[in-house]
């Protein structure tokens, strides 16, 4: 497997969220229908375009064709999370899988970067990296919204084969987008024989999991992973005892599982917050490892956790670039104030004889 080591990707996406300019696109022919998009940053972005229809805790299917033009000219309803403002369903919603292109000529072939936001398998939205300027480096962008947290990743396996997949849904939502593009992308100006994932934080670990899963297998011919390198320990006894716990939270027995089915996103993740305390345990931001809510090691949707030590054996020949951000999750030391003897007494668990080294760079 081709490895290479970096100290800094530069993603090159604008920051902050792009505004329209006047302006048309080329109409755009997809499986599914017809789109025409908006002039972003002399560039032509189609946003929000229906990739997937998804029913809760179930694997997604293709969507419903559609007659006409289908204007894809604003951003797309991220998936259910925790919000501290009130969103409206287009901002929000179950129904959240949605990707966005950006592209400069669609009759080109242009090597494909598909972008997959970071948020810890919890919360984000594609919104937050719009992908302007990375089009303008001679490539076709793609970024998607899918499943997260207690939609993406509540296994209830144990509960009969309906449920069989409904642990990894969340990420089933992004192979469906890589099919998506492998189906469509070339209208757009873009190589699907030429695709590259990429993503930081939970999105690299949203890359990770992909070179594990056999259904993503040809869909992607390489992998960037910024700060992603986390652990994820779930096991599938574990997403199972979490699974359970969710419905002994909410009162619903295994034979009526279908119930959960019409319980409110916020009772139900409020459930899944106190399930994980009563059950498995709540992860503490900042620890090296993740459990809970996340993908689960299945041995048919996902074959293994990445990193552990490496990732399945089919992606052998998948070249990968591993990098990092500045101080991933290290915000002030979640506001704990220390002195710089402390400092020195933790980094040299890291960096031994290096450590004053390390501090000079810095001081």
């Amino acid at each position: 497997m081709k490895r290479m080591t970096l100290s800094l990707i530069s993603l090159l996406f604008a920051t902050g969220l792009a505004m329209a300019q006047e302006g048309s696109t080329a109409v755009v022919s997809t499986k599914s229908g017809k789109v025409s998009g908006i002039i972003q940053e002399g560039t032509m972005a189609y946003l929000g375009i229906p990739y997937a229809k998804v029913e809760r805790f179930m694997p997604p299917q293709p969507v419903k064709k559609w007659s006409g033009i289908r204007k894809c000219d604003h951003w797309g309803p991220m998936t259910m999370q925790q919000q501290n403002r009130p969103m409206t369903e287009d901002q929000m919603s179950e129904n959240c899988c949605v990707l966005n292109v950006w592209t400069t000529d669609v009759k080109a072939k242009k090597p494909v970067m598909f972008w997959l936001h970071g948020g810890g398998f919890d919360s984000g939205t594609s919104e937050w990296d719009p992908g302007m300027c990375l089009a303008k480096k001679d490539v076709v962008v793609v970024s998607i919204n899918h499943r997260l947290n207690i939609l993406g990743f509540l296994d209830l396996s144990t509960c009969g084969k309906k449920y069989k997949y409904s642990g990894n849904v969340g990420m089933l939502d992004a192979v469906q987008a890589l099919e998506w593009v492998r189906d469509n992308i070339a209208n757009f100006g873009g190589d699907p024989n030429n695709v590259t994932i990429f993503g930081e934080s939970g999105g690299g670990g949203k890359v990770g999991t992909l070179m594990c899963m056999p259904k993503a297998k040809g869909l992607f011919h390489k992998a960037i992973i910024m700060s992603g390198t986390i652990l994820n320990v779930n096991t599938k006894a574990m997403t199972e005892e979490l699974g359970e716990a969710v419905l002994k939270e909410l009162g619903i027995d295994k034979k009526h599982v279908d119930k959960i089915n019409k319980v409110s996103y916020q009772d139900l993740y409020a459930a899944g917050q106190r399930a994980m305390a009563a059950s498995i345990g709540t992860r503490r931001p900042g620890t090296p490892m993740m459990w809970g809510f996340g993908p689960t090691p299945d041995g048919e949707v996902l074959l293994k956790q990445p990193f552990q030590p490496d990732f399945a054996d089919f992606s052998d020949d998948i070249p990968l670039m591993i990098g990092t951000t500045f101080n991933e999750l290290q915000r002030a030391r979640y506001n704990q104030n220390i002195t710089l003897e402390q400092a020195r007494t933790e980094l040299l668990r890291t960096f031994d004889a290096e450590t004053d080294a390390y501090i000079s760079a810095f001081c």
